[in-house]
């Protein structure tokens, strides 16, 4: 197994179990793109010094576009990458906006509104990875873009619920500052309040909303890349139900979908494509 398919199997399993159901060339090309966005954002959220991590970021980005120009690396992720974005034809502004987005949380630990977060970071950091993963997906119709942009959204808005605990723990909070103080809602209590409750509930309604924006794009795709995007639709959607199911409580566990459920997925979508 690659370092790109060992990164993604093990930070975004929901993705490598969808990935099962490409060509292996698509499979290989998804994991790239993954794997150095993952390593971006790990040099953001593991290291605790701010000017090393603002020093690390520029640097990794730099020896990223380099690369990408045609300067020799023995980086196995860059390598991977940067092969992967010029036989795609991946934009270069997606990555530009990719890693403004990545810089902001070395500055920014709270959001206004879900306007101010939405437009102000998740644009960068999650729409924009639906722009980068659809020249992989080989859309049949341009119509494919503006739902690829919203999947991407509702990825991580659902990280964002999920991960509210391990968020304080850095010191943030990917939540609409307005709608807590609406609610009356405050995560650093660490616990499922009434208003905690109100306030999770609505938010899971607007992911669901952006998940139904994004299922016409499935039809848009070939086969094998449909099946993939449904199983990754489906399988995350599904946590938010174990969300509702621990009565919104996302501080004491990490609320996941169990594996035998994602194998029973991939394994029914690829016996109904036989």
């Amino acid at each position: 197994m690659t370092r790109t398919q060992q990164l993604l199997r093990r930070h975004g399993t929901t993705y490598w179990w969808g990935t099962l159901l490409l060509s292996r060339e698509q499979a290989a090309d998804v994991a790239a793109v993954y794997a150095v966005c993952r390593v971006a954002d790990d040099l953001v959220d593991e290291q605790p010094d701010v000017e090393v991590a603002t020093r690390d970021l520029y640097a990794y980005r730099d020896a990223f576009y380099a690369a990408w120009d045609g300067a020799p690396t023995d980086d196995e992720v860059l390598a991977a990458a940067t092969e992967t974005v010029r036989r795609r034809g991946i934009p270069r502004h997606c990555f530009d906006r990719f890693f403004a987005a990545m810089a902001l949380d070395l500055t920014r630990t709270s959001w206004a509104s879900w306007p101010d977060l939405r437009d102000g970071y998740m644009e960068g950091s999650a729409a924009v990875i639906g722009e980068m993963m659809l020249p992989v997906l080989e859309p049949t119709s341009p119509g494919a873009f503006e739902p690829a942009r919203s999947l991407g959204l509702a990825f991580q808005l659902t990280n964002f619920i999920r991960d509210v605990g391990e968020d304080l723990d850095r010191g943030r909070v990917y939540l609409p500052a307005d709608e807590l103080d609406a609610y009356g809602a405050d995560p650093w209590l660490r616990r499922v309040t009434p208003q905690w409750r109100a306030f999770l509930a609505a938010q899971l309604v607007r992911n669901r909303e952006l998940y139904d924006a994004a299922l016409p794009g499935i039809a848009l795709l070939p086969p094998r890349s449909a099946r993939c995007v449904a199983a990754a639709h489906g399988l995350y959607s599904r946590i938010l139900d174990q969300i509702e199911a621990a009565d919104y409580d996302v501080f004491s566990a990490r609320r996941r979908v169990p594996r035998v459920t994602k194998a029973l997925t991939v394994a029914r979508l690829m016996v109904s494509a036989r």
